[in-house]
């Protein structure tokens, strides 16, 4: 039998039989496994340490005739552990997982693997406010779905004006200008810096976030429902 290695991360654990799970993993360049880790549960288990929640992983695995594989050994690489001794931040990565899994199909590509490590990294900071991770985890859905919004031309194709007001029509994914609008430049800008890939600790630092946040999050919400 072939063995594979690989780096991975837990996106699911399920309790199987007297002391195996079944777990879903995401990798960089495997796309989602399914393995079965024999004898985990035991107390003097060698693959127990390896599969932490909120942790990469290196792996080793056989792959098997169907779609469930077998664990062979894991080494842990990175542990992100505050996460854990917050009870908000462990319910967020929860939620976060629970989406990504969701959006993604048997082989997505190494970027998702890449958002979910920068959210481990995101959420493990303490600093950096769970509600500009929420924000940003979900322009990052949106943008490697291929359903990032026009930010530089408006509906009409005039580019967007520093000093003017707009509104967001859904059906041109793009704005449009309105002399009561609730999107100004700064908005805007803070929505580029998103989509761009900035990490949520940029974001933070920015300006009057928190307000940005207030606005932007409801309209990046919009645009997930209207796209999915």
């Amino acid at each position: 039998m072939n063995q594979l290695t690989t780096t991975a991360i837990i996106l699911s654990r399920t309790d199987y039989g007297e002391a195996d799970r079944i777990l879903t993993l995401l990798t960089p360049d495997q796309g989602k496994l399914r393995l079965v880790a024999k004898g985990v549960r035991r107390v003097k288990s060698k693959l127990a340490g390896g599969i932490e929640l909120f942790s990469v992983s290196h792996i080793t695995f056989i792959r098997g005739r169907g779609d469930m594989g077998t664990l062979v050994s894991t080494r842990l690489q990175a542990h992100y552990a505050h996460i854990v001794q917050h009870l908000d931040r462990t319910m967020a990565g929860y939620d976060l997982i629970k989406q990504l899994n969701k959006a993604t199909e048997d082989q997505p590509g190494p970027d998702y693997f890449h958002l979910l490590h920068q959210t481990f990294q995101s959420l493990d900071d303490v600093s950096v406010p769970l509600s500009i991770i929420h924000l940003w985890f979900a322009m990052q859905l949106l943008r490697l779905g291929g359903h990032e919004p026009n930010l530089h031309t408006d509906a009409a194709g005039q580019r967007l004006d520093a000093g003017a007001q707009y509104q967001f029509s859904l059906d041109d994914m793009a704005f449009s200008p309105a002399a009561r609008g609730r999107f100004a430049a700064a908005h805007i800008k803070f929505l580029r810096l998103g989509f761009a890939g900035q990490p949520p600790r940029v974001l933070a630092h920015v300006r009057g976030s928190t307000a940005l946040v207030e606005t932007c999050a409801p309209l990046v919400q919009a645009i997930a429902t209207h796209v999915a």
